[in-house]
C-alpha cells in the first residue's frame, strides 16, 4: 500500500500533435512544466480520453508518460492511462509505463465490457491481475452507472480491499448515489483518495463528499480549477461560487451543456490554442479538424467571457 494519499487537483492532460500526426515533445514537456507548476496541483494524469489514449500506440502511450515524468521531475506525481482489452496487453502497459516513470496508472475498463458486460469475478480479477502483474499503484476508472463497465458500490468495497488499489476516479453520473457512495467507501478504506472526474458536476461532487478532482478542465484551466476544489473543501462557499462563476461560461464554451467527450476535448484543445496556451489544435484521426466557422464562434466566446486573452 502507497504512503502518499492521493488527492487535490490531478489535471487529466492533453497531447499536442505535430502536422505529421507525431507527438509534439517540446510542446508536451512544457504544457507539463506550466501544470506542475500551479500551486494545488497534485498529479497529472496522461493517457486518459482528455490524452486521445485511443488513438496513441502502445509505444506512444510510453513516449507520453516519459515526457511528462522527465518535465515534472519530483514536483508533482504522475498517472498513466492503461487502456486494454485483456490482463496481459494491460500488465504490458503498466509495466512500460512504470518504466517511463509513472508513479501509478489508472486502470481505465476492457472496453468490451461496453457492449457484453462482466461477472464480478472478471472485474475484481482484472485489477488482482494487474496489481500483481505489475506492482504499481492503481487508480480505479469508475465508467458511468448506466454503462455495462460501471463497478456496483460492492464491486468497489471489494476493489478497495486490494493493497495496490490507492484511489478511484469516481465517474458514475449518479448523483442521486454520489454521497452514499463516497461515505460507505471512506467508511471501508478512509486511505483510498475519491475524486471526482465530474466536469459538468464538479462543485456539486466536491460539496457532497470528496477528496479532490481528476478532471480535464484542470488541463485547460488549472488555477481556476485548484481555486474552486480548495475552497469547496474547506467549506468556504462564497469562494467556492466566485470561482464557479468564473469557469461557467468557460466550462460551456467546452462542454456545451454535455459530459466530457472527444468533440469537447477538441473544443478545449482549439481555446487553448487560441490563447496561446497550447501549442496546436491538432486531433489524431478519426477526428477531423473544427470548421473555420466553429474555430470562430470559440474566438469569440472566450474574448466575451473577459477572463482571457485570446489571440
Amino acid at each position: 500500500m502507497a504512503t502518499f494519499f492521493w488527492k487535490g487537483v490531478m489535471p487529466a492532460t492533453l497531447c499536442p500533435f505535430r502536422d505529421d500526426d507525431s507527438v509534439d515533445e517540446e510542446g508536451l514537456h512544457a504544457y507539463a512544466q506550466y501544470l506542475a507548476s500551479v500551486p494545488g496541483i497534485t498529479a497529472l494524469v496522461c493517457n486518459g480520453h482528455t490524452g486521445e489514449v485511443m488513438s496513441l500506440r502502445h509505444r506512444e502511450r510510453a513516449e507520453v508518460t516519459r515526457i511528462i515524468a522527465t518535465a515534472v521531475g519530483k514536483r508533482v506525481r504522475v498517472i498513466a492511462g492503461v487502456c486494454a482489452e485483456g490482463s496481459d496487453d494491460a500488465i504490458d502497459q503498466a509495466l512500460a509505463a512504470k518504466e517511463a516513470g509513472a508513479d501509478a496508472v489508472m486502470l481505465m475498463p476492457p472496453h468490451h465490457w461496453l457492449r457484453f458486460g462482466r461477472t464480478t469475478d472478471t472485474a475484481l480479477g482484472f485489477f488482482q491481475d494487474v496489481a500483481e502483474g505489475a506492482k504499481i499503484d492503481i487508480v480505479v476508472h469508475q465508467y458511468p452507472a448506466w454503462t455495462k463497465a460501471s463497478y456496483s458500490l460492492k464491486e468497489m468495497l471489494e476493489l478497495v480491499k486490494l493493497p495496490d488499489v490507492v484511489c478511484i476516479k469516481m465517474g458514475t453520473r449518479d448523483m442521486a448515489r454520489w454521497g452514499h457512495d463516497y461515505r460507505s467507501l471512506k467508511a471501508a478504506a478512509p486511505h483510498v483518495g475519491i475524486v471526482s472526474c465530474h466536469d459538468e458536476y464538479l462543485l456539486a461532487t466536491l460539496l457532497d463528499g470528496c477528496d479532490g478532482a481528476l478532471v480535464g478542465f484542470a488541463g485547460f484551466v488549472p488555477e481556476l480549477i485548484v481555486a474552486l476544489t480548495e475552497a469547496a473543501l474547506r467549506g468556504d462557499l462564497v469562494a467556492a461560487y466566485q470561482a464557479q462563476t468564473h469557469i461557467r461560461p468557460l466550462a460551456q464554451i467546452v462542454y456545451r451543456f454535455g459530459e466530457p467527450s472527444s468533440d469537447a476535448h477538441q473544443r478545449m484543445k482549439c481555446a487553448m490554442t487560441l490563447m496561446g496556451r497550447f501549442p496546436s489544435m491538432r486531433m489524431r484521426r478519426p477526428i477531423r479538424p473544427l470548421a473555420e466557422a466553429e474555430i470562430e464562434r470559440i474566438r469569440g466566446e472566450l474574448a466575451e467571457t473577459g477572463l482571457l486573452t485570446v489571440r
